[in-house]
């Protein structure tokens, strides 16, 4: 196709190494053409990009709402489970419109932080209560509306949440997440449709939300439309130990038996696993999600990640909660984590974390095309200043290794989905003002939290 516009970058991550004066052309359909090193000088005509260019960054689990949260839950001590409770109050004032705006804050926010794809594993079906809007899937819907807003990727990973807990009907809170059963969820998530920048997805919540005989219905979904499936899976000991009493199996067990485990599903936290959990995790082709994050924020602990990639599993990054929307926090915290646990550093190569958060992400998502600067590949990518108080110094050539350890999302420059410029010199181009549209956003939903 004919090429509609030249990106020139003065370096670029192409995986593994880092090249310079890189030309990069797009085609009138959103992709690359063509990927050329060494190019000399930017030739007239073309956007120059300082400083180092990386595939666009996949953020492969999201619960925007969960923004809304930040500062309020850091106040005193408490666990997961009191945690969830302020979750459910945040819940609780949140309709369609107030979703709208909230999550094109939040998703505008990602694309600052270099994201050009996010998974959003979505609950929050319908009204308080469990009335539902004249549109079933409102709410996924404004999810839908607010990353074309944003600028940014999405599939929604429509999520199946039937039960308060092994044979424990919904409380109050989570009536507005469930369908009734999973055959009903099935109906009204079959209504949804795809965008140019929305894919869909299915999600088991949990196993503790969905019952076991209503497993198969949800991967069933999944499987017929070849899409993404993805579950929370051992966040907490407290689940583990409710499913052995309920079924005599660990939650991975559970979903291996019911056919929910296969190349297409994420694992997300995975953090409290057996050494069979992670043979059966690396044996169905699994990828595991991390958002270490929120793990440390909710005091989740550290999961086997590299047990799990030594098996064979890919690993994906997330920022769940959005304690910190930083997806150069969560690979680097991938490898900090393991050196704390271990006492032993290099894990990872900073290549194979850039690759974790990008290419694998984007995978995980359904968007196999997407998270690498190649021919061929959406034209996704962002930029992260060399010349900051964090970045500068290193050689550019170790440009991988100081976006991995050093750079923050405050570094990022420019961001650019399908060719066309979502972020420009830090700037977002819709979303010119994110900190107030995060502010307003939050606010009106405080006015209304019960």
């Amino acid at each position: 196709m004919p090429v509609t516009r030249q990106f020139w970058a003065a370096h670029a991550w192409l995986d593994p190494v880092v090249e310079s004066e890189v030309l990069v052309t797009v085609t009138a359909d959103g992709r690359i053409g063509s990927v050329t090193p060494d190019s000399g000088p930017a030739p007239a005509g073309a956007v120059v990009l300082t400083g180092l260019l990386l595939p666009g960054m996949a953020n492969a689990h999201s619960h925007a709402f969960h923004r809304a949260l930040r500062g309020t839950v850091q106040v005193g001590s408490g666990t997961f489970w009191t945690w969830r409770d302020t979750m459910y109050r945040t819940a609780d004032a949140l309709d369609p419109d107030s979703y709208l705006a909230l999550a094109t804050a939040v998703y505008a926010e990602m694309a600052l932080a270099g994201i050009t794809a996010v998974g959003e594993f979505h609950y929050l079906h319908h009204a308080p209560g469990g009335a539902r809007y004249d549109d079933p899937n409102a709410m996924g819907e404004a999810l839908i509306e607010a990353a074309a807003r944003a600028g940014i990727r999405i599939t929604l990973l429509d999520t199946c949440y039937l039960a308060a807990g092994f044979g424990e009907a919904p409380n109050r809170h989570q009536r507005r997440f469930s369908d009734g059963d999973a055959d009903a969820w099935a109906a009204r998530a079959g209504d949804l449709k795809p965008r140019a920048h929305a894919r869909l997805g299915a999600a088991v919540h949990s196993v503790r939300a969905v019952p076991a005989e209503q497993l198969g219905t949800v991967a069933g979904w999944a499987a017929d439309r070849a899409a993404p499936l993805h579950v929370h899976l051992s966040e907490q000991t407290a689940e583990n130990d409710a499913c052995q009493a309920a079924h005599g199996l660990t939650p991975t067990q559970l979903l291996d038996r019911e056919g929910v485990l296969g190349p297409r599903t994420s694992a997300v936290h995975a953090t409290h696993l057996t050494g069979a959990d992670i043979g059966l995790l690396s044996s169905a082709s699994a990828v595991v999600c991390m958002c270490p994050t929120t793990e440390r924020d909710l005091a989740d602990g550290i999961g086997p990640a590299r047990q799990l990639a030594d098996a064979g599993s890919r690993i994906s990054l997330g920022s769940d909660s959005h304690a910190v929307i930083d997806p150069f926090e969560e690979a680097r915290a991938l490898e900090l984590n393991e050196r704390l646990a271990t006492q032993r550093r290099g894990h990872w190569t900073a290549a194979a974390l850039l690759r974790a958060a990008t290419e694998d992400g984007h995978a995980s998502l359904g968007w196999p095309e997407a998270g690498r600067i190649a021919p061929g590949a959406l034209a996704d990518f962002c930029t992260v200043a060399l010349d900051t108080p964090r970045t500068a110094g290193p050689d550019p050539r170790l440009g991988a290794e100081t976006a991995v350890f050093a750079a923050t999302a405050a570094d990022v420059r420019d961001v650019v989905v399908g060719g066309r410029a979502v972020v420009r010199d830090g700037v977002h181009q819709t979303v010119p003002d994110v900190g107030a549209a995060l502010a307003d956003a939050v606010s009106a939903l405080g006015s209304h939290r019960p």
